[in-house]
């Protein structure tokens, strides 16, 4: 399955993005509104200079306590986030969001941010793939002929 079907599949190829100069309270804010894990920093809205992540808002938490709610998110957020295209596989996706310990990965067409996939996104699709080759099969094998 490539990127482009599990886009389709979400049913929304949308990102949330937040100005760099954003407070990290407000984002936490919109993470907690729209149920997402992360928010993608971008000046223009278009093009990924950044991710902050619930985790990283949890481990700033932890470290310096609620102080860090003041900061501006690329104070925190992970910068030059790994990206991939439409036509990317979804097991090479999610071989490379497991190599490097990271959940959301921006999609990118030309140099501007086209949607988001998920871990649970990847593995969702990557079980679907699988099931329907399973059914395959499982039909060759009892196929009579």
């Amino acid at each position: 399955m490539q990127v482009h079907q599990i886009l389709k599949s979400k049913g929304t190829d949308g990102v949330f993005t937040v100005k760099p100069d954003t407070k990290v309270a407000d984002a936490a804010r919109i993470l907690a509104e729209k149920r997402i894990g992360t928010v993608v920093v971008s000046k223009d809205g278009s093009t990924a200079m950044g991710i902050l992540s619930e985790r990283d808002i949890v481990r700033e938490l932890a470290a310096h306590g609620g102080g860090c709610l003041d900061a501006s998110v690329d104070t925190y957020m992970t910068p030059d986030p790994i990206t991939c295209t439409r036509d990317d596989r979804a097991d090479a996706i999610l071989a490379r969001m497991t190599e490097g310990r990271f959940r959301h990965m921006p999609v990118v067409e030309d140099g501007k941010m086209v949607g988001l996939v998920t871990l649970g996104d990847v593995v969702k699709a990557r079980l679907t793939e699988l099931a329907a080759e399973k059914d395959a099969l499982e039909g060759m094998i009892s196929n009579p002929w």
